[in-house]
């Protein structure tokens, strides 16, 4: 899936000529987290957060006498002139990535240096879930097979033959050297069928167990 099929493209922004206390009115009054800044031609020249904000503004516990002239300060100031961003055209699971490398909780979207779109890591993690199919009644199974080629053919097939219908899968590697696991998201709320045919043709069905810990 690409950027440009779950990005936010109603954009509240920011320019150089707005305050911290504005800013502040604008992350506030829209429930949001992140404020791209943008010059005249909509170019991305920066983005600030709700804690750049919260780090600006003095305690509520003490009062001092420029309080108030904080507020009026440009947010040029706190702003990141660093953007780490992404193009409509990256696939989410390469976004994800770079969320998590760089420990940030937003990613504007620019073709070329205009600003067309923004996705927060919650909106990340909620496409991912639909991904994945667990938002839907569904099962998990997690079958390891040997590390070559077409054994997720092979195990397809089984699921083909039980009728079936499989919303996901993913492989990772195993802890046992040359082996790699298959994780399905089936859409059957009983998957007994199915593991039965895997048992019988020999594939290693290691989850899901029952409530005493043991394989169905």
């Amino acid at each position: 899936m690409r950027l440009a099929d779950f990005m936010c493209t109603q954009l509240v922004t920011a320019t150089t000529a707005t305050t911290i206390g504005e800013a502040l009115a604008q992350l506030r009054g829209n429930r949001i987290r992140h404020l791209p800044v943008v010059d005249s031609d909509s170019k991305l020249i920066g983005i600030v957060s709700d804690r750049d904000i919260r780090d600006a503004l003095p305690s509520r516990l003490v009062a001092h006498d420029n309080d108030q002239k904080i507020l009026i300060r440009p947010i040029t100031e706190v702003m990141h002139t660093d953007v780490i961003t992404a193009h409509p055209l990256d696939f989410i699971e390469d976004a994800a990535r770079t969320v998590y490398e760089h420990k940030i909780g937003s990613l504007p979207i620019v073709e070329g240096e205009r600003l067309v779109g923004i996705i927060t890591e919650s909106d990340i993690f909620h496409k991912l879930v639909e991904l994945f199919g667990v938002n839907r009644p569904s099962s998990h199974i997690e079958v390891e097979v040997d590390d070559r080629v077409g054994m997720l053919a092979e195990v397809s097939q089984i699921f083909r033959e039980a009728q079936v219908n499989v919303t996901s899968v993913m492989v990772y590697p195993s802890n046992v050297p040359m082996k790699k696991l298959l994780v399905f998201r089936v859409q059957t709320i009983d998957p007994r069928i199915v593991i039965t045919l895997l048992n019988d043709r020999g594939f290693h069905v290691v989850a899901p167990i029952d409530g005493e810990g043991r394989r169905f």
